[in-house]
């Protein structure tokens, strides 16, 4: 397991940080370390990351170390925690109009568009966080072939259901907004749905397989 970093963000938030390589088994700890926080009289909000966990305290700490103690005494006592699960399928038009940057993706990975594709959507990918937006899936499991940079100019306007690379994570837009992935496909699926409960379709330690549509592919 790697070794937590923790520090003080503010008067009251203390970040608990991992070393990298990012794993399951260390996302899946920090699952059970937001488990365990819930209902804390100490604690009025846990907020997950990859590799990371923030705290918000409910009273300022007399110091940094009784706050990064505090953090580091509730992570030694945590343990993995494996959410049920559900296996859900996201259908996804690649390239063409739907993924403008599918043909960029493949040259950086000497591939073809077709085998990026294939790539893209062979693996059972895991949710490990929810963020950046509402909904917007950070999926674990994309094949190293295909960890792309992100785009030295962000787009100021992602399509809703845009599906994108940046690094080595892949994810979904579920609302339009300014970004900075490379963008390969697009879903009608609806990630965030305020008017349902919950809003969001995905939740950590949710399986999820993208099925390509017939269409789009350059």
């Amino acid at each position: 397991m790697q070794r937590p970093r923790c520090y003080l963000l503010g008067e009251r938030a203390v970040v608990l940080e991992l070393e990298p390589p990012l794993s399951l088994q260390s996302q899946q700890r920090i699952w059970g370390l937001c488990q365990q926080l819930q209902g804390n009289e100490q604690v009025t909000e846990v907020i997950p990351g990859m590799n990371n966990v923030t705290v918000i305290l409910r009273q300022p700490q007399h110091s940094e170390l009784d706050a990064t103690a505090l953090l580091q005494a509730w992570w030694e006592a945590s343990e993995e925690q494996l959410p049920a699960s559900r296996r859900v399928e996201i259908p996804v038009v690649y390239g063409g109009a739907a993924g403008p940057d599918l043909a960029q993706v493949a040259s950086h990975a000497n591939l073809t568009p077709q085998q990026v594709v294939e790539l893209h959507s062979s693996v059972d990918y895991v949710v490990y966080f929810i963020g950046f937006q509402p909904g917007f899936p950070y999926l674990g499991g994309l094949d190293s072939r295909l960890h792309s940079p992100r785009r030295a100019e962000p787009r100021l306007l992602v399509p809703t259901g845009s599906v994108g690379i940046g690094g080595s994570q892949t994810g979904v837009y579920p609302l339009a907004t300014p970004g900075g992935w490379q963008l390969i496909g697009q879903t009608s699926l609806a990630l965030f749905d305020p008017t349902q409960t919950p809003p969001t379709l995905l939740r950590p330690g949710d399986s999820v397989r993208f099925v390509p549509q017939q269409e789009g592919i350059c």
